[in-house]
């Protein structure tokens, strides 16, 4: 354990309460590691608009996270919280924002989510069409289900469904509750095809975001971010009658990003210590390690080059989530304050935002 491991993480937080919208931090725990020394859930997010809620990303814990934030009905044994879940949007596929994504659609049958008065949908990134290019000297290593390489986000929950079969159809056949497949639908952002051209480039294509989901809540657009060599990766642009909260998924500083978030109340943006990454691949750097500490910081926001991204977007809140390391002091991040003039908030577990006027 690194000798700046946090222990655990402090109380959480609410800053605004009595708000029609809210922005929970169900998980700040970024990257698949199951970092010794904190107790941070992996990374997930709720924006609830009055008595409905809407996921972003479902790291390790979520479906906890979401009961112990009191969302749904939260005080019965199985009615909830996921009778109140109206839909799930993934930034992008990698495990530690999708791995309890099937903990959501398939034990949510008895956590609420029989209870849905409509399908809830799963939103994410589709079929990337091709595999990404090889890091480092050959070989080239095997490649998993070589038929299907890349499924999407719609293909993905269906192969869920199958993958899980046994369990649906004995709980099924059991206590006659729909199954999951008639409950969730899965959803591939529509982005245009002009921009998914090129999945292996380099940076990724600039683009204006791109409206995709709407119900009487809230309005939903996506813009590609750069987390090469993961394509496509998302940011989503929330907005309500309350006003805007922006995610921006994983990723390095982003033009789209910036545009995507102009004017935002509360931007929700990874950040990652550069000193964790070099302490990780110390100097001096041999021609390999130079390659692999590239490759990591290239992926993503350092905390020097988070504040500056919140200043050009004129957001009004930047809050850091998805910190890498997720054992780090809380203290080292808050000089993301440099060069940014609004408020920064360092995520905790279960730390709730509001936006907009306060309910009379």
């Amino acid at each position: 354990m690194p000798a700046s491991a946090t222990g655990a993480t402090p109380a959480a937080r609410k800053f605004g309460a009595g708000r029609r919208t809210r922005l929970i931090l169900l998980g700040t725990s970024g990257g698949p590691p199951w970092w010794p020394g904190t107790d941070r859930a992996g990374v997930a997010s709720a924006v609830a608009v009055g008595d409905r809620y809407y996921i972003v990303d479902a790291g390790h814990g979520v479906g906890r996270q979401a009961r112990d934030a009191e969302l749904g009905n939260w005080s019965h044994d199985t009615d909830g919280p996921l009778d109140a879940l109206r839909a799930i949007f993934l930034t992008h596929l990698h495990s530690d924002h999708t791995i309890d994504l099937n903990n959501l659609l398939i034990e949510g049958l008895s956590n609420g989510l029989a209870r849905v008065t409509s399908p809830v949908q799963v939103w994410g990134p589709g079929d990337r069409g091709t595999l990404p290019p090889r890091f480092g000297p050959p070989p080239d290593p095997p490649v998993t289900a070589p038929d299907n390489p890349t499924p999407g986000t719609a293909e993905m929950v269906d192969l869920m469904m199958r993958a899980y079969a046994t369990d649906i159809n004995d709980r099924v056949f059991d206590t006659r509750k729909p199954p999951p497949s008639t409950l969730v639908s899965g959803h591939d952002v529509p982005i245009p095809e002009r921009y998914l051209a090129d999945p292996n480039g380099n940076p990724h294509p600039r683009m204006s975001p791109v409206p995709f989901y709407e119900d009487d809540r809230v309005r939903v657009s996506a813009t590609l971010v750069q987390h090469a060599p993961v394509f496509p990766a998302l940011a989503f642009r929330f907005e309500t009658d309350d006003g805007t909260i922006v995610f921006s998924g994983d990723t390095s500083p982003s033009e789209n990003l910036v545009e995507m978030a102009q004017g935002a109340d509360i931007l929700v943006h990874e950040v990652m210590d550069r000193d964790w990454a070099e302490e990780i691949f110390p100097e001096p750097r041999d021609t390999s390690a130079e390659g692999r500490f590239q490759h990591l910081i290239s992926a993503h926001t350092t905390i020097d080059e988070v504040g500056p991204i919140a200043e050009a977007a004129g957001v009004r809140t930047l809050v850091l989530n998805h910190l890498v390391p997720a054992n780090w002091p809380e203290h080292k991040f808050h000089r993301a304050q440099k060069n940014f003039s609004g408020l920064v908030v360092v995520g905790r577990d279960l730390d709730e935002f509001g936006v907009g006027a306060v309910l009379g």
